[in-house]
């Protein structure tokens, strides 16, 4: 399943191939530390967005758009890139980051969907038929 943000895939899945075969079997790893770190930094992001705090903004939504243009999740950066844009618009002008807010609003359940969406495709399921129970013959 392709989810999209209006035409525009959560997934560019040629971009996400390069990277599978690049890092070979480090891949699943280093998907893994990409669920780490994005977790981590979708927490400091919205943190500092309570506190008003575009300088604790920048390296957060930095390293979650590197690391999303990485497995070809293009709009997961994007909206990464347009919090650490206005974040360093703020620490120049000296203001507090509300106009960061409604892409902050969108950061985490944007990145929890492209999240699932790449660990399914880096290891998907397969589909089987419940086991029968002990004793108990299959119903097919």
């Amino acid at each position: 399943m392709d989810v999209t943000i209006g035409n525009d895939p959560l997934v560019n899945w040629e971009s996400f191939q390069q990277a599978r075969s690049e890092l070979g079997a480090n891949f699943v790893r280093i998907l893994g530390y990409f669920r780490e770190d994005g977790i981590k930094s979708v927490d400091r992001i919205e943190d500092a967005m309570r506190g008003h705090n575009a300088t604790a903004m920048v390296i957060p939504a930095h390293t979650l758009k590197g690391e999303s243009r990485q497995f070809g999740a293009d709009p997961l950066s994007e909206v990464a890139e347009t919090i650490e844009m206005i974040a360093r618009g703020c620490i120049e002008r000296r203001e507090t980051p509300t106009e960061a807010l409604e892409h902050v609003v969108k950061l985490r359940p944007l990145f929890e969907t492209t999240l699932d969406m790449l660990e399914r495709e880096a290891n998907p399921l397969v589909a089987r038929k419940p086991a029968a129970a002990f004793g108990r013959r299959p119903v097919l």
